[in-house]
């Protein structure tokens, strides 16, 4: 472990259990399901930048096609047999509209060969036959349900998005902010893997009843993710 290890209490994230379900975090934000050949992905909000444009905000155009190579590049890893993205990942209902053809070349790339499907979320209830894929609600598989947004009454463990959860850590002196996956024995919630959808810290009061009994949170750090000791996160 390197110094600055030793300064955070990190340590390499690993594979776990969710209910009956092995889970693989991965460092670009996706989570795989090796035994269901399955990559997990949330919060994509392709589209982001140009709803901002429209509105006077001008960010630079490039962060549907940057979330779509960051997602292709997860894919060409694992090679899944199905994608599963949980909502939010259209920003809002005109995205479809927006989106130019490269962008579109890119996800009907990354479709090919295997089952898509759509969850939909509060900024894409409906997602046209046109992105390809079927859309559902939410989805139980294995026991462990997969849904946009975290639910704290559910009875059974569960994979969702929504929150963006970040991490904050002090190391070497300075604080470092990451997007994280917040992790306890039966709940994921996934970073956002869109290149404009930011972040939540974990400490916030939305985790709370989410987490009551404690969580790990894995950073999404240079070249690896971390294991980071709940102590050792700071607040926003």
């Amino acid at each position: 472990m390197n110094l600055a290890a030793k300064e955070t209490g990190e340590v390499a994230a690993e594979a776990f259990m969710l209910g009956r379900l092995a889970v693989v975090p991965d460092l670009s934000g996706a989570l795989y399901l090796p035994d269901e050949r399955t990559l997990v992905v949330a919060d994509l909000h392709l589209e982001k930048g140009s709803a901002y444009a429209a509105r006077g905000v001008l960010l630079p155009p490039y962060d549907s096609a940057a979330t779509l190579r960051l997602l292709g590049a997860a894919i060409l890893r694992y090679q899944p047999a199905r994608v599963i993205a949980l909502g939010d990942s259209f920003h809002d209902r005109g995205a479809e509209a927006r989106i130019d053809e490269s962008c579109l070349a890119s996800l009907r790339a990354s479709q090919a060969g295997r089952d898509w499907l759509w969850i939909s979320g509060n900024h894409d209830p409906m997602i046209s036959a046109a992105m390809g894929g079927t859309v559902t609600g939410e989805l139980d598989l294995r026991g462990v349900m997969l849904r946009h947004e975290p639910s704290p009454a559910g009875a059974l463990p569960e994979i969702a998005g929504h929150l963006h959860p970040a991490a904050k850590i002090r190391m070497r002196g300075r604080a470092l902010r990451r997007r994280c996956f917040a992790i306890s024995p039966s709940r994921c919630v996934m970073p956002a893997m869109g290149a404009y959808a930011g972040g939540l810290n974990v400490r916030d009061i939305a985790f709370r009843p989410l987490f009551s009994l404690g969580f790990c949170a894995h950073l999404l750090g240079d070249g690896r993710l971390f294991r980071i000791d709940p102590r050792l996160l700071l607040p926003d």
